[in-house]
C-alpha cells in the first residue's frame, strides 16, 4: 500500500490490478457485509433469482458466486448458454460492490462487455469478480467464469456499475 499515492496494488490469479482509492478509503474495512448479509440482501430484495445464484464468498474487492446448474440454462448442443453465464458474470459484480459497500440496492449495471472462451459442460457455473476500481458513484471490475471441478476459464467479463447516493441507499 502506498499512502503517498492513495493507491493499494490487488494481485489475481495472473494479473497486477493498480486500484486508486481515496486516503479516507485507506482507512475503512473491507468488506463492509459477510457472505451471509449479503445473501439475506439478495433473498429479501430479489426474490426472482431465487436459489438460481449463491454467494459462496466475498472479501476485500472481491466476491465468488454460483450459478447453480439446471436444464434451462442449456442450449443446443448440451453447453451453457451465453445468457446464463451473463447474468452469472452481472450479479458477480453486483455482489462483490454490495459487499464493499453496503447495502446499495440501486446500484445499476451501466456497461458489461464478456468473452466467451469455451464451452461448458452441464455443470455449475463458478463466477470470481474482482473491483478494479471502487469509487463513491462508480466501480469497474472483472469477473472470471469457471466450470466447476475445472480451472480452464470458460468466459471473462468485465463491467461498470452506477452506484447511486448514499441517500438512496436500501437499507
Amino acid at each position: 500500500m502506498s499512502a503517498e499515492f492513495g493507491a493499494i496494488q490487488v494481485f489475481g490469479s495472473c494479473r497486477r490490478y493498480h486500484v486508486q482509492l481515496s486516503p479516507n478509503d485507506l482507512n475503512m474495512t473491507l468488506p463492509v457485509l459477510t457472505a451471509a448479509n449479503v445473501r439475506d440482501f439478495l433473498r429479501r430484495e430479489f426474490p426472482q433469482i431465487g436459489g438460481a445464484y449463491v454467494v459462496e464468498d466475498v472479501g476485500p474487492m472481491r466476491a465468488r458466486m454460483r450459478l447453480v446448474f439446471h436444464e434451462m440454462h442449456l442450449r443446443p448442443g448440451g453447453t451453457i448458454s451465453g445468457p446464463a453465464m451473463f447474468g452469472l458474470a452481472d450479479v458477480s459484480l453486483y455482489v462483490a460492490i454490495l459487499a464493499n459497500v453496503g447495502y446499495v440496492g440501486l446500484a445499476v449495471t451501466t456497461n458489461l462487455n464478456i468473452n466467451f472462451l469455451r464451452k461448458p459442460e452441464p455443470a455449475d457455473l463458478l463466477g470470481e469478480a474482482r473491483l478494479i476500481k471502487l469509487g463513491k458513484r462508480l466501480a469497474v471490475g472483472e469477473v472470471s467464469i469457471f466450470a466447476s471441478g475445472t480451472e480452464e476459464l470458460v468466459a471473462h467479463a468485465v463491467g461498470t456499475y452506477s452506484i447511486p447516493p448514499r441517500e438512496d441507499a436500501v437499507s
